[in-house]
């Protein structure tokens, strides 16, 4: 069997596949959480929120491939199995059941925050052991902090 070989360090590499693998973790259960609430919304502005929820869902599934693929380059193998996800995901529990559009844009808003605020810990400790995957994690924290103004917006 073929073994993919990683140009970093080994101490480097460590640090790098455990931020990668954290944000493929984080992006699956936002695409989850997203897409659960989509199912699920009811209210005055269910129709709004239902399409913005999909840009979620669309832009997070497109950030974990791309965050998978990165490990993968790096000779790291990816587990974005669901017993691994709901172990170790950094968002909260989401509501049961219907949920009111208030309190839906209200769990979206908390939800992309805890994502950011690990992702930005994933920007600085990827800094020095490798560039390459840094440049990753700015552009989702950025998209992601787009929705998460969005909603927070929304919010009111």
């Amino acid at each position: 069997m073929y073994v993919v070989k990683s140009p970093l360090p080994e101490a480097d590499l460590k640090t790098v596949s455990e931020a990668l693998q954290g944000a493929l973790v984080d992006l699956v259960d936002l695409s989850l959480v997203a897409k659960q609430i989509h199912w699920n919304i009811v209210g005055p502005r269910f129709r709004s929120i239902h399409l913005q929820l999909d840009e979620v869902v669309a832009s997070a599934r497109t950030h974990s491939d791309t965050v998978a693929e990165r490990a993968a380059t790096l000779g790291v193998s990816p587990d974005g199995r669901a017993g691994t996800v709901a172990a170790t995901s950094g968002i909260g529990k989401v509501p049961d059941g219907w949920v009111k559009d208030t309190d839906a844009v209200g769990t979206l808003v908390d939800a992309l925050g805890a994502v950011i605020t690990r992702m930005r810990q994933r920007v600085n400790s990827t800094a020095d052991p490798d560039p390459v995957s840094q440049d990753i994690f700015i552009g989702i924290t950025a998209d992601l902090e787009k929705h998460h103004w969005m909603f927070q917006a929304e919010h009111g």
